[in-house]
C-alpha cells in the first residue's frame, strides 16, 4: 500500500484560533480523507507550537507558568480541530519530551557539522512574529509580517548558515519545479529571498528562558524555527544516529499544508536545515491562501473575529466545511461572511443537494412503498448521466492531484445538477400515472439513486456527515471507493425514510 504523509503548520499557542487558522485542517483533512479513500496509507500530523518569549508574556500576563498556559491553549486548538471532524493521526506538541530531545541531538549534531556557530545578533526584533529585521525590510518603519513597532535588540546567540546551502537549495527548486506551489509563491521565494543571498539564521536565544535548552551552552534556548520545523521529524521516529524504522517509511512527507505567510520558512530554512541533516527533502510545499473576511483581514482592534467553533453551533459542521473548501480559491484570498455563508447554504447545499436526496428518495416511497428494482428498461437520456458518472472520478482524482480542492467538489456538484435535470427531463409524475411505464419510473428511480451514491462517496472526504447521512437513507453498504462504479447499488434496494440534509435560513 503506497504511503502519504500530510502535515499541516503547528498552530501558535498564543490564542484561540480564529477560522483562518481552522481553514487549513479542513484543507489537510479533505486531503488526508481522500487519500484514504483511494487506499494509501495515510499518516495526517498537525499539533501545537508551544515556546518563544510571546507566549512566556502571555502567560506571566494571565498569571500562569508557561506550561499551564500552553497546556490551555493546546486544549482549546485539539478542541477545535475535533469540533471540525478533523481525521488527524497525530496531534503533536512541542513541549513533549521526546520532541525537546530530539531537537538537542538535532542542535548538537549541526553545530558539531560546524553548520552552527556562535556570534552576536544586532538587529530590529518584533516580539510577536519573534522575528529579526532589517533596516530595508522594515514597512514604514515596521515589522513587514505583522505591522507593529520592532525595537532594537542586541544579544549573544548561535547561527546557522544558511548561506553555506545557498547553491544547493537554488539547484533543488530548479530540478523540482513542483518542490513549491503554488507557481507565484514560488517566484516570490526564488526573488525575493533566495536571489538576494541567503543570511545566516538565528538559532538560539539568552534573553529568555521558555524554549528547549541547548545542552551544549545551557544559558542559551533553541529558538523558534528550529525547534517548530523539525517538528515533521521528530514525531515519526527521527533520531540523529540510528533513524526508526518508522521513519523511514514516512519520510520524506508528500504535503506540507501551511498559509503562505509561513512559506519563507518552509521552502528556505527547513531544506536547509534538512540538507545540514543529509535528509531528503519534503515532496511538496503548498502555500495556501488566506480567509478574509469581507470587511478586511480579520484583527481583535476591528473586532470581526469569527471562530469556527460558533459557525458549527450556528450553521453545522458540513456547511462551515463545504464554504471554507468550494470558496477559497487555489492560489488567492478567498472571502468570508455570513451572508455568503448562508447563500452557499441555500443555493449549493439545500437547492442542490438536499432537494436532489430528497425528491429522489420522497419518490421512491411514494411510487413503489421504497422498494427499488433497476428494471433496466434504458434510453438514450439515460447515457449523459451515467456517463457524466463514470468519468466523476477520472475528474476529482485529477483535480485533488493538483489541489484544486473547491474545483473537485465543483465536478461532484456538476453531476447533482445533471441529477436535477434528468429528473426534470424524465418527468417520474407523469410516468407514475400510467402502469405501462411503471418499469421505466424504476429504472429512472434507481439512475438517479446510482448516481447520488456515487456522488456520496466522492463527497465523503469533504462533507462526512452529509455522506454518512445519504448512504443512511439509501440504507446500502455500497460506500467504499472499491463500489463507485455505475450500477453496484443493490437491486431491490429498500430505502429509508426520506430525511432533510440541510435547511434553508431564512434572511431576515
Amino acid at each position: 500500500m503506497e504511503k502519504y504523509y500530510i502535515s499541516t503548520a503547528i498552530a501558535y499557542t498564543s490564542g484561540k484560533p480564529h477560522i483562518g487558522n481552522t481553514y487549513e485542517i479542513v484543507l489537510a483533512d479533505a486531503i488526508a480523507r481522500f487519500k484514504r479513500l483511494l487506499g494509501y496509507d495515510v499518516y495526517f500530523q498537525t499539533g501545537t507550537d508551544e515556546h518563544g518569549e510571546k507566549i512566556e508574556q502571555k502567560a506571566r500576563e494571565a498569571g500562569l507558568t508557561p506550561q499551564e498556559f500552553v497546556d490551555e491553549k493546546a486544549l482549546e486548538i485539539k478542541k477545535i480541530w475535533d469540533v471540525m471532524n478533523t481525521s488527524y493521526d497525530k496531534f503533536v506538541r512541542t513541549t513533549d519530551k521526546n520532541h525537546e530531545r530530539i531537537v538537542q541531538d538535532i542542535f548538537k549534531k549541526m553545530y558539531e557539522k560546524g553548520d552552527i556557530y556562535k556570534g552576536e545578533y544586532k538587529g530590529l526584533y518584533c516580539t510577536p512574529c519573534e522575528s529579526f529585521w532589517t533596516e530595508s525590510q522594515l514597512v514604514d518603519g515596521k515589522c513587514p509580517d505583522c505591522g507593529r513597532n520592532v525595537e532594537e535588540k542586541s544579544e549573544e546567540a548561535y547561527f546557522f548558515k544558511l548561506s553555506k546551502y545557498q547553491k544547493k537549495l537554488e539547484k533543488y527548486i530548479a530540478e523540482h519545479p513542483d518542490f513549491i506551489k503554488p507557481e507565484a509563491r514560488k517566484n516570490e521565494m526564488i526573488n525575493n529571498f533566495i536571489k538576494p543571498g541567503l543570511q545566516d539564521l538565528c538559532v538560539s536565544r539568552s534573553t529568555f528562558d521558555w524554549g528547549i535548552p541547548v545542552t551544549i551552552d545551557p544559558k542559551h534556548i533553541v529558538y523558534v524555527w528550529l525547534d517548530a520545523l523539525t517538528n515533521y521529524i521528530t514525531n515519526i521516529g527521527y533520531e540523529v544516529d540510528n533513524p526508526s524504522t518508522e521513519f523511514k517509511k514516512w519520510w520524506p512527507a508528500d504535503l506540507h499544508l501551511i498559509g503562505k505567510d509561513i512559506i519563507r520558512f518552509h521552502t528556505i530554512y527547513w531544506p536547509c536545515f534538512l540538507m545540514s541533516l543529509d535528509l531528503p527533502l519534503p515532496k511538496q510545499v503548498f502555500g495556501h491562501p488566506w480567509l478574509i473576511m469581507a470587511d478586511g483581514k480579520m484583527s481583535k482592534s476591528k473586532g470581526n473575529v469569527i471562530y469556527a467553533d460558533d459557525l458549527v453551533n450556528e450553521f453545522g459542521v458540513d456547511a462551515v466545511r463545504y464554504y471554507f473548501l468550494h470558496e477559497i480559491p487555489y492560489a488567492a484570498d478567498g472571502v468570508f461572511s455570513k451572508d455568503l455563508l448562508i447563500e452557499r447554504i441555500n443555493s449549493d447545499l439545500v437547492n442542490i443537494l438536499g432537494n436532489l436526496v430528497n425528491r429522489t428518495v420522497s419518490m421512491a416511497h411514494k411510487y413503489f412503498s421504497g422498494i427499488i428494482i433497476n428494471k433496466k428498461v434504458s434510453e438514450d437520456i439515460d447515457k449523459d448521466l451515467i456517463n457524466s458518472v463514470k468519468t466523476l472520478e477520472n475528474k476529482v482524482t485529477k483535480k485533488m492531484d493538483d489541489l484544486h480542492v473547491g474545483e473537485a467538489i465543483e465536478e461532484i456538484f456538476e453531476i447533482l445538477r445533471k441529477c436535477n435535470k434528468y429528473i426534470d427531463d424524465t418527468t417520474p409524475w407523469l410516468l407514475a400515472k400510467d402502469e405501462n411505464y411503471n418499469d421505466r419510473l424504476a429504472t429512472v428511480l434507481y439512475n438517479l439513486l446510482e448516481a447520488i451514491r456515487v456522488s456520496a462517496i466522492f463527497l465523503s472526504p469533504f462533507l462526512p456527515e452529509t455522506a454518512n447521512k445519504i448512504f443512511n437513507q439509501l440504507n446500502t453498504q455500497k460506500k467504499t471507493y472499491e463500489t463507485r462504479e455505475f450500477g453496484k447499488l443493490e437491486s431491490p434496494i429498500n430505502l429509508k425514510e426520506p430525511q432533510h440534509l440541510f435547511t434553508r435560513i431564512e434572511v431576515k
